[in-house]
């Protein structure tokens, strides 16, 4: 036995010991509550996925994205880029469909629109911006995320950040999302705004 292996070793507990240990455990597991997922403050309702975005702050620190327990994408994975930071969700069964970011600086912006017109209806678009979202940012795409729920794309400008969550193939009005604008009287980093996040229990 190993020095590891003995220092590890406690001998087995008798019998009555075991049952005691058994009752405390079926006592435990019937009692303990589930815990919220994506740090929400409380646990989503039945049918219901939690969700939890934060646009990256100026153009150093990456966005994080969590969908219903696990981080999708965040700075601290290294898997986040200057652009749109977008993880496609399939809205039945909430299986992540793919992720990943669109780079809204150095894009090539035909491959940017055919990326978002290829995202099927019915799926939960998670979206964070990260740096300045605008420089390949159309009309045409714009329109896109209108149809995915989105009102404050209209309005997005150079260095603004955002964070959303919509559906695709609908025209109703998503209530997950967020706006920083721009302005040299309220940024808070140099030339930049403050970070946005926002949590939400999405319905399936």
């Amino acid at each position: 036995m190993s020095q590891l292996s003995h220092l590890l070793y406690v001998r087995a507990p008798s019998s009555k010991m075991r049952n005691t240990f058994l009752s405390l455990s079926s006592a435990y597991s019937a009692t303990a509550s589930p815990k919220p997922k994506c740090s929400l403050s409380r646990v989503c309702p039945p049918d219901h996925f939690a969700l939890y975005i934060r646009s990256g702050a100026a153009n150093v620190v990456g966005p994080k994205i969590c969908f219903d327990g696990k981080i999708i994408m965040s700075h601290v994975l290294n898997n986040v880029g200057p652009g749109l930071n977008i993880v496609v969700v399939n809205g039945e069964n909430g299986v992540v469909e793919k992720f990943g970011y669109l780079n809204m600086k150095t894009g090539n912006p035909q491959e940017i629109l055919t990326y978002l017109k290829e995202i099927k209806p019915g799926m939960i678009v998670l979206v964070a911006s990260f740096d300045d979202i605008t420089t390949k940012l159309t009309n045409e795409m714009r329109n896109l995320f209108v149809g995915m729920g989105s009102t404050f794309i209209k309005s997005i400008k150079r260095k603004d950040n955002w964070v959303f969550a919509g559906r695709a193939g609908t025209q109703n009005r998503s209530l997950f999302e967020k706006q920083a604008f721009n302005d040299d009287r309220t940024n808070i980093y140099e030339g930049w705004p403050d970070m946005v996040e926002k949590e939400k229990h999405f319905k399936q």
